[in-house]
C-alpha cells in the first residue's frame, strides 16, 4: 500500500488516554486528515456530534475514565454516520466477537497502515452514504417536480430532507473523489415520467 489517503481530508478523531500516543497517531495523518484529539473516553464523547460526526475514529480500547468498548458502544447509541478502528495493545481475544467495531489493530501500528486503514474505512463509509444520498436524492426530486417552491419552503420535513441530501452529497464527495459526476447522472434521470 503506498500510505496515501485517496479521500479529500478525512475528518479524523484519535482517541487515547497517553497523550504520546494520541499524539503520534495524529502526526502519522498530519497532512492527510482533519485530525482531532481526545484523550480520554468521556472527551471523546463530548467531541462527536451528530450534526459533523468524524468520519472515522481511531479508538484506544484501555482507557481508566471509560474504557473504549464503552465508548464505543455509546458511539454505536447514537445517531451518527462513523467508522471506528480500534487501535490498541490488549490481546483481542473472543470478547471481540460482541463489540460493533469496523477494524482492529494491535499496537504498534506504523504510519502507512494507519493511513491505509482511515483510507478503507472512508471508501466504505461513502459507498454507505452514497445509498442514503440516492434515496434522499429521488424522493427530493419527485417531490420537487410535483409541488411548488413555495409550498415546499413551508413544511418541515421536506425542508429537513433538502439539507440532509445536500449534506450527504457534500460528505460523499469530499470522501468519494469523482462522485460528482456519479451524483449529477443520478440527479439527471426524469423520475417524474413526463
Amino acid at each position: 500500500m503506498s500510505g496515501g489517503i485517496d479521500v479529500d481530508q478525512p475528518r479524523v478523531l484519535v482517541v487515547d488516554d497517553e497523550k504520546e500516543v494520541a499524539d503520534a497517531y495524529a502526526l502519522r495523518l498530519e497532512g492527510v486528515a482533519d485530525v482531532t484529539i481526545a484523550y480520554s473516553g468521556g472527551e471523546a464523547l463530548d467531541l462527536t456530534d451528530s450534526s459533523d460526526p468524524p468520519d472515522v475514529v481511531l479508538l484506544d480500547r484501555h482507557m481508566p475514565d471509560r474504557s473504549g468498548d464503552d465508548v464505543l458502544t455509546e458511539l454505536r447509541g447514537h445517531d451518527i454516520r462513523t467508522r471506528v478502528i480500534m487501535i490498541t495493545a490488549i490481546d483481542p481475544g473472543l470478547g471481540l466477537l460482541e463489540l460493533p467495531f469496523d477494524d482492529y489493530l494491535c499496537k504498534p501500528v506504523e504510519r502507512d497502515d494507519v493511513r491505509a486503514a482511515v483510507d478503507q474505512q472512508c471508501q466504505v463509509l461513502a459507498y454507505e452514504l452514497l445509498g442514503e444520498y440516492f434515496r434522499s436524492e429521488s424522493k427530493r426530486s419527485v417531490i420537487t417536480a410535483e409541488l411548488s417552491p413555495e409550498r415546499l419552503a413551508e413544511h418541515e420535513e421536506f425542508t429537513a430532507l433538502d439539507a440532509r441530501t445536500d449534506a450527504l452529497r457534500e460528505r460523499v464527495c469530499r470522501l468519494l473523489p469523482g462522485a460528482d459526476d456519479l451524483l449529477d447522472t443520478f440527479s439527471g434521470i426524469d423520475r417524474e415520467g413526463y
